[in-house]
């Protein structure tokens, strides 16, 4: 982070809890590496004490903010403006404060497709995803925007009928059938935090799966996921989640301070660390 000054323009991520958050390591990463002036903090935000926070923000001269768990939604009801995607998700994780009111994004879907792209290219064929919380949400949405149809699997069958009910022409299929629709999913999306570190293993038997099936977890702690393990050793194309978390905040940067920032071997490297 540079030296501040009257002049400088402010961010931050708005959650609760949100300690555990990399996106001020990224963002003041992208800063110090384009001079610019200003900083981004954490905004650890009771829950109740939404409205107040945004208000203060926007009324102190802030540029922007994320918006984390658990407010992507609640949010909504404070902006002027919603943009396309976080109109078709039903969730904001962008702020952009403008002399004409908030406007309110959402960079995940977008976020995930680049990070894809820059790792794998999916051959034909519906993508499969685990689970139907706001991730699935974002990444549903992206893949039918680019008409790739998509088969929901989730352990909640009405979270998935929500989420059905939401995003017209999904697929819907029963958790225990998650592996046997690998015979024909050209990507698998595993968008539950089963895997991540403490929260227990996902179980998928990849045995029936396409030979060029694409393996994606979004989870990124730990970076290498037993399901990316399992599939790269079967020699599946693999793509991790941090890459994802790296491409959503791209947009917000560049909204905020007026630069559009790369995401390169450096980023990744500073990211992958500890901390």
């Amino acid at each position: 982070m540079m030296g501040l000054t009257g002049q400088s323009r402010l961010a931050g991520i708005i959650g609760w809890p949100v300690a555990y958050s990399r996106s001020p390591r990224l963002h003041n990463h992208w800063l110090a590496r384009h001079g610019v002036d200003g900083a981004y903090v954490p905004l650890p935000v009771q829950p109740g004490r939404l409205v107040a926070a945004v208000r203060g923000l926007q009324a102190t001269g802030f540029v922007g903010a994320n918006v984390t768990l658990p407010f992507k939604v609640e949010v909504m009801a404070l902006c002027d403006e919603l943009s396309p995607a976080a109109h078709q998700i039903g969730a904001v994780n962008t702020l952009i404060f403008t002399p004409g009111g908030i406007i309110g994004d959402n960079t995940d879907g977008v976020g995930f497709l680049q990070n894809l792209r820059a790792s794998a290219t999916p051959g034909p064929g519906p993508a499969l995803l685990l689970g139907a919380g706001g991730a699935a949400r974002a990444i549903a949405a992206a893949f039918l925007n680019e008409g790739r149809a998509v088969i929901i699997c989730n352990r909640t069958p009405g979270r998935a009928e929500a989420l059905r009910d939401a995003l017209p022409g999904l697929t819907l299929l029963p958790w225990e059938y998650r592996s046997a629709a690998l015979a024909e999913a050209a990507v698998l999306v595993n968008t539950t935090s089963l895997g991540m570190t403490g929260k227990g293993d996902l179980v998928i038997d990849l045995v029936t799966a396409r030979p060029d099936l694409v393996v994606v977890d979004i989870v990124y702690a730990p970076l290498i996921t037993p399901l990316l393990q399992d599939a790269a050793a079967r020699g599946h194309a693999t793509v991790g989640g941090l890459g994802m978390l790296l491409h959503q905040a791209v947009p917000g940067f560049a909204a905020w301070f007026g630069v559009t920032p790369v995401v390169d071997s450096a980023t990744v490297a500073l990211m992958s660390g500890p901390g």
